[in-house]
């Protein structure tokens, strides 16, 4: 793998947020993130080493962010002319049935991108809109697109069908993709080297439990079964998002609510989950009213962990053996009270928690669980940004393109 960085760049709908990452060591370099893009007060947050950056200014448009974030590197560095840039590495969340693995930007593949949108309006709109500004301000620099998608891409067709009308779900591409996908694949790998075994041999249950959770299951390295669905909206319980409901509840609220389609997906998408039971979409938060005696923040955690439990149940009889159950992301590596509800009363099923590791925050690899455990409880931190600037840098090694972006700036020249 060549020496050198990759800007990684994650453009929601009113923020980009990014990380300059040395893919070799694993560091990451800078990072920042611009918010209320648009709106009459923006901000733009950089760190780079000791050195921390924070403006509170109008970002216009997503041009002006991108512009903005390069004036901060060149103020408050690290100086991106310097900083051998090798590739620009871009988060798009779906896929669709059209990506299986990262690709290398040209006009077609944003075209692509942006024909697939229907399949998640809420966010692959604002991630071609971070592309095309991006390539317009960094042009000698390669730019590859990574999926959230592709990792589950492959999912038996047992897994990713729906028993709906086929012909119906093949016009509209009516499928389970799954999501969170840089992260479970990132997450399955690396914890196969940290219990010093073969990738190929391991059973891994994988929670990636932040505002946005999702559960997978990963035979020998392969995804067979993941929570999210054809949206982000599937599976487990979130911060605002239901997770698994009846589909016919839309039918109901529509006929005897009056709710709209757009005021259903409203409902369900970002006044449900914890914040919709319990007023709290942090953990954190919720974990304070519980302990003042907030019954309707107590039965929100019961709902949580009860989901939580189930899929670990579920994705254990897909595999049949695991080897090991990986806790992640924000509230995975922080809230040992969720890994102990989660893990509790199913030593049955071969796992069984040890509280004194358990305890605490975990910002590095961690076993958790007992010696006894049949499966390994692993806390295991997340990184996405490293992932996907380490598969940009593959993508632009195959393709011949490592080095464009070193010998000359990757100046913002130009015109969005």
């Amino acid at each position: 793998m060549s020496q050198g960085t990759v800007l990684v760049v994650n453009s929601g709908s009113s923020s980009i947020k990014y990380q300059l990452v040395d893919p070799v060591g694993g560091r990451a370099v800078a990072s920042g993130v611009v918010e209320r893009i648009g709106e009459e007060t923006g901000s733009l947050t950089h760190t780079s080493g000791d050195t921390k950056v924070t403006r509170d200014e109008p970002i216009a448009d997503h041009a002006a962010g991108m512009r903005a974030i390069l004036a901060t590197f060149e103020e408050a560095g690290p100086d991106l002319s310097s900083a051998g840039v090798l590739a620009v590495g871009h988060r798009v969340v779906h896929g669709g049935s059209v990506f299986s693995t990262p690709a290398l930007v040209d006009d077609d593949v944003v075209a692509q991108i942006e024909a697939i949108s229907p399949l998640a309006p809420l966010h692959n709109p604002a991630n071609v809109t971070g592309i095309r500004v991006a390539r317009e301000l960094l042009p000698h620099v390669p730019h590859v697109v990574v999926f959230d998608t592709a990792f589950f891409h492959g999912l038996p067709e047992a897994a990713s069908t729906y028993a709906i009308d086929r012909d119906v779900a093949r016009e509209h591409g009516v499928r389970r993709y799954g999501f969170h996908g840089t992260s479970h694949h990132y997450v399955s790998q690396q914890v196969a080297g940290f219990l010093g075994r073969r990738v190929e041999d391991l059973n891994t249950i994988v929670l990636h439990l932040g505002n946005g959770a999702s559960a997978s299951a990963v035979r020998g390295g392969k995804a067979v079964e993941t929570s999210m669905g054809m949206t982000p909206l599937e599976g487990l319980v979130m911060g605002t998002r239901s997770g698994d409901i009846d589909p016919a509840v839309i039918f109901h609220l529509q006929r005897n609510a009056g709710l709209s389609v757009d005021g259903i997906d409203d409902l369900l998408n970002r006044r449900s989950g914890l914040k919709g039971l319990a007023g709290e979409n942090d953990l954190r938060g919720l974990h304070d009213l519980v302990a003042q005696g907030d019954a309707d923040a107590q039965l929100a955690l019961d709902v949580y962990v009860h989901r939580l439990r189930k899929y670990v149940g579920a994705y254990t009889a897909v595999l049949g053996r695991v080897d090991a159950l990986v806790f992640t992301a924000g509230v995975g590596e922080n809230d040992d009270i969720v890994r102990e509800l989660t893990c509790a009363g199913l030593e049955p099923l071969g796992y069984e928690l040890d509280p004194a590791l358990n305890e605490g925050r975990k910002k590095q690899p961690t076993v958790v669980s007992r010696d006894v455990s049949r499966a390994t409880i692993v806390v295991y931190p997340t990184n996405e940004e490293l992932a996907i600037a380490r598969q940009a840098l593959e993508v632009t090694e195959a393709a011949g393109l490592t080095g464009e972006g070193s010998d000359e700036a990757p100046a913002a020249t130009g015109h969005a």
